[in-house]
């Protein structure tokens, strides 16, 4: 699908940062597509751009309002629906992440089809995926692995991509999620394949590729996520992994939206090793990516120091302090 750039963020009245994680991942990673956000009464995130109404939002030039926000099912709210027809109405096209179909509430099918603007449902895809064969395929390829959600799989694959690709390094980030796709501009959200062909579609992300090319995968999940685990398992196998990094977030005591205890980086380890070997027995980690943001920098270094000396692998928060040492670690690891 191609979406019409620049966007206006629509962030309607989320209770907290991440759960406008969609619309932070855009502006962070394409600052210049994001002319401004719109915001509903009570809204407790902001990304720090410009105020708009829809008004002002097309006379500076938007061309599509992204629904930039994520919840629990991928439902939209009833008391949003006026405010996306408002933005059909005012001349924008709209792009959701959301699980629910955006022409499939009546109101928002009216409004587009009388203004002739576009929908564009980024979690939903007309291509169809095979069942996942596990057989090897030329090229590398890269997972990142979380302890839980919203730990920063994405950033990291992100922030390798670009540190790999400075260090001369044949690299592209892989997506699997709705963010990435707005990102990448490709990619599949895996959470929306049907369970049989989840890895099928990791299969056709990342499909074979020069030997030393390397692929940057999106995690999804994690593995001890009761909610999500299945979805990150099928993306394990179908990625058939070279190299992994696990992703965590310090602070967390509680897996997010459920009252499982976080796993230990370690148990991460462990269990990707053991269930990645099904479709590349030479899996290994290569790193760690902690997210530090809620920790001062003298906290969050003694911290990535200590889990090197535990782990034995360079630990790093990727967009505070770079990869340059996971780099380093990859180059070693898999010499061209």
């Amino acid at each position: 699908m191609q979406i019409a750039t620049p966007y206006l963020m629509f962030l309607g009245d989320v209770p907290d940062r991440l759960a406008a994680k969609t619309a932070y991942g855009i502006n962070d990673w394409r600052p210049e597509w994001c002319v401004g956000q719109f915001r509903m009464e009570g809204c407790a995130a902001d990304l720090g751009i410009p105020d708009l109404t829809l008004e002002e939002a097309v006379a500076k030039g938007c061309k599509t309002m992204v629904v930039g926000v994520v919840n629990a099912g991928g439902v939209l709210p009833d008391h949003w629906v006026a405010e996306i027809v408002a933005a059909l109405d005012a001349g924008l096209d709209v792009a959701s992440g959301l699980h629910v179909r955006l022409g499939s509430i009546p109101q928002i099918a009216e409004a587009a089809k009388r203004n002739g603007r576009a929908l564009h449902d980024v979690r939903h895809t007309t291509e169809t995926f095979p069942t996942g064969k596990g057989t090897k395929r030329p090229g590398r390829r890269l997972l990142t692995v979380g302890t839980d959600c919203s730990v920063g799989k994405k950033y990291t694959a992100l922030a390798l991509e670009r540190g790999m690709r400075e260090r001369g390094f044949d690299a592209d980030f892989r997506a699997t999620g709705q963010t990435g796709v707005f990102i990448s501009g490709r990619g599949v959200a895996i959470d929306a394949v049907v369970a049989d062909f989840i890895s099928g579609a990791v299969e056709w992300v990342s499909p074979a590729a020069e030997p030393n090319h390397w692929d940057l995968i999106e995690g999804q999940g994690s593995l001890f996520h009761p909610s999500f685990a299945g979805v990150s398992l099928g993306l394990l196998h179908g990625a058939q992994a070279d190299a992994f990094v696990i992703c965590h977030e310090p602070t967390r005591t509680r897996m997010r939206g459920v009252e499982a205890t976080l796993p230990t980086i370690q148990e991460v380890i462990d269990l990707t090793i053991r269930c990645g070997s099904l479709t590349n027995p030479g899996i290994r980690p290569v790193g760690i990516a902690v997210n530090t943001q809620a920790l001062p920098e003298a906290q969050a270094r003694a911290l990535l120091s200590e889990a090197e000396s535990v782990h034995g692998l360079p630990a790093t928060d990727p967009v505070r302090f770079g990869v340059e040492g996971i780099v380093d670690r990859i180059a070693a690891e898999f010499p061209a």
